[in-house]
């Protein structure tokens, strides 16, 4: 499925087959440790690289030459694995096999992808100040609606107790009391340190890697680079439960719970935490679903989910304020009951059946594609999804015990009304 190389001193080129594919991508990532005094100048960056580039300053220029590239597409955004801060380019659009008129699609594809990435327009040596102001305001509706979305937002400041402290921490989006500081100075300072001390990995899925690695070398040749060791793969250790609540003005009440691997996960394991997170709560017969959700009806849902990176289990559920306290205690018993108790042939089957079909689905997308292979490269692994399937076949109740027996609760945050905050 992937084949990735060194091209040059922190640069990776990963070439993916997807003959099955009508389209090609062409991505570049940039990685480097979060920098917390820089998050917020780090959030921003996407948003303003996506206006254009120097080749391309004008954002209607720029959406006319993806029109005339029969409708490619540019995407720009920024996201962290565990400690680490990544900032992708990518540019989706057919193949050159079908352009009408020959084209070299896949070269003005590079192009483009490499332009808003290495070259973004900078007049004055520096970002357009007007294009910074109008997508800070963007960029503050964002930070300042994220508690409209209540789900995601308990999760979030459940992990903000998690990982406090920890550069895990950093917000990915930024900050929004440090957002009036940003200007365009700051912000081409974020850029070029991006640019100095990443390490960059380059993706060529279904397109012409020969162009992609040539146009890549072409855009790093006058630039001065010390790429940075990446943070390593950590956890909080096991601790004494925090508990918060916050609260809301809402009906319904959200629990969120945060479990501690207390380390790395051994690669052995890898495949019997997925199980494991699936059979509590990861599918439509999982024990949380079924005894909590159906059978006790103390909950509107109730999902389990494992992070590899930054390792810990996240259970968060939607509950009338008046079960919270319930709902908990019923979570907890049935981790209990999985970790010391019986786990049926039969329950593990079709658990592994769940898991092995979305497996089977990677391959349905150039971009789940993108993001399974990148994660493997964060990870160290390099597995393809047909590996992780042989294992996963292999996992027996007592390795789902053995993990499970791992974990310890870390903390839990509750949005409810009626309830006065602490913590």
């Amino acid at each position: 499925m992937m084949n990735r190389t060194t091209i040059a001193p922190g640069v990776s080129l990963t070439t993916v087959e997807a003959d099955k594919f009508n389209t090609c991508r062409v991505s570049i990532y940039f990685v480097r440790p979060a920098k917390r005094e820089t998050a917020t100048a780090d959030a921003l960056l996407p948003i303003v690289m996506e206006r254009g580039y120097a080749d391309c300053p004008d954002m209607t220029e720029l959406s006319k030459r993806l029109s005339r590239l029969y409708g490619a597409s540019l995407r720009v955004d920024t996201f962290k694995v565990g400690a680490n801060r990544v900032l992708s380019v990518s540019v989706t659009g057919i193949k050159d096999k079908f352009a009408l008129e020959g084209e070299l699609l896949t070269a003005e594809y590079a192009k483009i992808a490499l332009g808003t990435a290495f070259t973004p327009y900078l007049p004055n040596g520096m970002f357009d100040p007007e294009c910074v102001a109008i997508e800070k305001q963007q960029l503050r509706e964002l930070l300042e609606g994220e508690i409209n979305e209540k789900r995601t937002y308990c999760i979030r400041q459940a992990k903000r107790k998690f990982f406090e402290g920890m550069p895990e921490g950093i917000e990915a989006n930024g900050y929004l009391d440090e957002l009036d500081s940003v200007d365009e100075k700051t912000l081409t300072e974020a850029f070029r340190e991006m640019i100095r001390s990443s390490r960059i990995e380059v993706f060529a899925l279904g397109a012409e890697a020969d162009v992609v690695r040539a146009q890549v070398l072409a855009a790093l040749a006058d630039t001065k680079r010390a790429p940075a060791h990446l943070a390593p793969i950590n956890a909080p250790a096991p601790c004494r439960e925090k508990s918060f609540t916050q609260n809301i003005d809402a009906v319904q009440g959200k629990l969120c719970m945060l479990f501690t691997y207390g380390g790395p996960v051994a690669e052995e394991d890898a495949a019997a935490v997925r199980v494991a997170a699936a059979l509590l709560g990861g599918t439509a017969t999982s024990r949380l679903f079924v005894n909590v959700r159906e059978k006790q009806s103390l909950c509107y849902y109730c999902a389990a989910a494992f992070q590899l990176v930054a390792p810990h289990l996240c259970i968060d559920s939607g509950v009338e304020p008046q079960n919270a306290a319930r709902a908990k205690a019923a979570i907890l018993h049935e981790l209990e009951a999985l970790r010391e108790g019986p786990i049926s042939d039969q329950e593990l089957s079709e658990t592994k059946r769940t898991l092995l079909s979305a497996l089977g689905s990677v391959g349905d997308s150039l971009h789940s594609m993108e993001t399974w292979c990148f994660h493997e490269i964060m990870r160290g692994t390099e597995k393809e999804p047909a590996d992780l399937m042989h294992e996963i076949a292999l996992v027996t109740a007592d390795d789902v015990h053995r993990v499970l027996g791992r974990l310890s609760l870390s903390v839990t945050y509750l949005l409810t009304k009626g309830a006065q905050e602490n913590g």
